[in-house]
């Protein structure tokens, strides 16, 4: 039993460790494109598949400066460079531009160009819920529902 609390223990401190440098590596990616422009960041968590982030450093008309992106399973991919972006405009990016990119990337694309519209608009980028509280908001619309029959 204590072999397997120490091994748990362990892992725990790895993947603490890791998750450390997996945000140190996406911090400086940041700061870099931060200093060439405005930076769009869309992102797909994945829950059993790859998560993806997407950062673009964007100039003032919208034009792509410079594309990086973080996709992977574990805590251990890197931040690399996003292919075929650069130079194109931000505001008018559509499904022909994303081919050759897999349904996560895709995904976490189309979210950067909307938070880009939103914020470039003077609006708020809505928050989403946590998995606390999408549990929570169900439990409180099945207890409503039982109450109303």
């Amino acid at each position: 039993m204590f072999v397997i609390m120490m091994f748990i223990a362990v892992a725990f401190i790895v993947q603490t460790g890791l998750g450390y440098l997996q945000i140190k590596h996406f911090s400086k990616a940041y700061t870099e494109l931060r200093k060439i422009g405005k930076v769009a960041i869309g992102k797909r968590p994945g829950k059993i598949r790859a998560g993806t982030i997407v950062l673009f450093a964007v100039s003032q008309s919208g034009k792509i400066l410079q594309a990086k992106k973080i996709q992977g399973v574990t805590v251990m991919a890197k931040v690399r460079d996003l292919q075929g972006f650069t130079g194109k405009n931000i505001k008018t990016l559509n499904e022909n531009d994303l081919e050759a990119c897999n349904k996560l990337l895709k995904q976490a694309i189309l979210e950067a160009v909307s938070n880009y519209k939103i914020i470039m608009s003077g609006g708020q980028i809505p928050e989403k819920n946590s998995l606390f509280k999408r549990v929570m908001n169900q439990a409180d619309r099945l207890v409503s529902i039982k109450k109303h029959n």
